[in-house]
């Protein structure tokens, strides 16, 4: 199995900056870490859960959504197995609940149905 844990998220005033993390584990993932691919996902109040980024967890090509592309950026840290996300010049519109998603696939997606694993989300809100 595959447990997703996130935390970071909060309030912050437009064109600030917030990190959020995402922890991984399980005996499955442990294994396979190199084979799985990392996304980032957000869902605002009455919307469809919409794509942000996506990489493979031993890569550092990443695909970015081009609503976030220059502002966002997704990094990891192997000794924690934890990938992060840090979000710079945030604006109201970048308010939602933040998915971490796990996929052990050969390709990295950028739609819901590509991930099989998901945390519980973390929110963030960007006051203006």
């Amino acid at each position: 199995q595959v447990q997703l844990v996130e935390s970071g998220g909060g309030v912050v005033q437009a064109g600030g900056s917030l990190r959020v993390s995402c922890a991984a584990s399980g005996r499955i993932f442990n294994t396979y870490i190199n084979s799985y691919v990392m996304g980032w996902f957000r869902q605002a109040p009455g919307k469809e859960r919409e794509f942000v980024a996506a990489r493979s967890w031993d890569a550092d090509s990443t695909y970015y959504s081009d609503s976030v592309k220059g502002r966002f950026t997704m990094s990891r840290d192997n000794a924690k197995n934890t990938m992060y996300l840090q979000m710079n010049s945030l604006k109201p519109e970048d308010t939602a609940v933040y998915y971490c998603a796990a996929a052990r696939r050969g390709y990295i997606g950028t739609t819901r149905g590509e991930y099989d694993y998901w945390g519980q989300g973390t929110q963030v809100t960007v006051s203006s």
